[in-house]
């Protein structure tokens, strides 16, 4: 398994992983009729490109050779470069558990190497991803309600220095 920068060509397969992450994640929390909403506007073939072409940003796939195991991308907010917010950190739900996204983490704290900070958020009823996260290093800040979903997000971030 390697860590690669992603292509356009990537961007159908990127797509469909996303969205199989995401159901086996949280359908149990918001319904799959939600999740599939989540991925058509957030995580289409447009959407996934435009977040590739962001300036100040990695859109990273790890890859076996013949498939896609992980997504993982993060960008500067407009107002500060010294923080990198991880958009998306995919892997697919039957080749968790093996160091794939410890890797995508790792190549993107690596990309940003004149920041100081990378953050997330993260739904609190997913102790599996806040449990990993926790792992990496990464710390809760704090937390946010989120309307539109009826959920509660914590804000994980790592100091890179």
């Amino acid at each position: 398994m390697f860590v690669r920068t992603a292509s356009e060509r990537d961007l159908p397969e990127a797509s469909r992983l996303i969205g199989e992450s995401l159901h086996a994640a949280y359908d149990a929390f918001y319904g799959a009729d939600m999740v599939d909403g989540i991925v058509r506007a957030l995580y289409s073939r447009a959407a996934l490109k435009a977040a590739m072409g962001r300036p100040l940003s990695e859109f990273l796939v790890a890859d076996d050779g013949e498939a896609i195991a992980g997504v993982a991308f993060a960008a500067a907010p407009d107002d500060n470069d010294r923080v990198v917010d991880v958009l998306g950190l995919y892997v697919l739900p039957a080749l968790q558990g093996r160091g794939i996204g410890g890797m995508l983490l790792q190549e993107l704290e690596e990309s940003f190497f004149e920041t100081e900070r990378i953050r997330l958020e993260v739904d609190a009823r997913n102790l599996r991803a806040l449990g990993f996260l926790e792992s990496e290093g990464y710390e809760r800040k704090g937390e946010r309600r989120e309307e539109i979903l009826q959920a509660t997000l914590v804000t994980l971030d790592k100091s890179l220095v």
